[in-house]
């Protein structure tokens, strides 16, 4: 149906939608300094031998810890260390190998498949795409980010709950949901720092920057980090309110 004119120009213009409001240039120069002197050399704590390891590794992680993920692990990559090895170990040994680690039965079950796909459709090679990555069972867009960064020195990052966390209690890339948080990093992340971003962010969140009760008192970004109430330092709160300042004088 044709418009009339009226309709035409009684019409209201499209909202356009507002950028995220973020702590600016200047602040996030800052934090990821701050960051990167507080760690130099950042780095995944999930423990791996080469490429193929570390797709496992980070597939078995979801819902699950590091440490615990790296106890279950330590025996299974001694023995399936390549795609080959992890299909003659079978499904059930697999399991046996990651019980302790939460839906553990369904990632034995990727943990075959994409080793199938990866000598079916790779030549046994982890491929270096986001796209190709996610191709394989058990791989979504985090894992893939983590595996692109950490063995193939890609800028990506990898937002789980420690920098969804971080990056909304800062204001630092506030977002809904893991994907807007991460395109706002991509966005507001300085070039020079974006091959680190992910690990100094997510072992902030994991050591400092924590769910309950965030450690701000020894927070090497809390002058430019929006949370508040900081918490303060234990060692100058009792029961009763603030520690007296200890005189000088004595």
């Amino acid at each position: 149906m044709t418009e009339s004119p009226h309709e035409k120009s009684s019409r209201k213009p499209a909202k356009k939608k507002r950028a995220t409001r973020t702590l600016g240039p200047e602040k996030t120069e800052k934090i990821f300094a701050a960051l990167a002197h507080d760690r130099p050399d950042p780095k995944t704590e999930l423990e791996y031998s080469n490429p193929f390891t570390l797709v496992v590794a980070v597939a078995l992680s979801a819902q699950a810890t590091d440490v615990g993920v790296n106890k279950a692990t330590r025996k299974l990559f001694k023995i399936a260390d390549t795609p080959e090895k992890m299909l003659a170990l079978g499904e059930e040994r697999i399991a046996d190998h990651i019980k302790t680690i939460g839906l553990w039965r369904n990632k034995a079950k990727n943990v075959i498949a994409l080793s199938q796909k990866l000598l079916d459709d790779f030549g046994g090679e982890v491929p270096r795409t986001r796209e190709a990555l996610t191709t394989l069972p058990g791989v979504g867009r985090k894992t893939a980010n983590v595996v692109m960064n950490e063995v193939f020195g890609e800028p990506t990052i990898a937002v789980d709950t420690h920098i969804f966390r971080v990056s909304n209690r800062t204001g630092l890339a506030p977002g809904k949901t893991p994907d807007e948080v991460e395109a706002v990093l991509e966005r507001v992340t300085p070039e020079k720092w974006k091959k680190g971003a992910h690990h100094w962010l997510i072992l902030h969140g994991r050591y400092v920057c924590k769910a309950r009760t965030p450690e701000c008192w020894r927070c090497v970004i809390a002058e430019w980090c929006k949370f508040a109430p900081k918490t303060p330092d234990p060692a100058t709160v009792s029961s009763l309110g603030p520690k007296a300042p200890k005189s000088k004088n004595k």
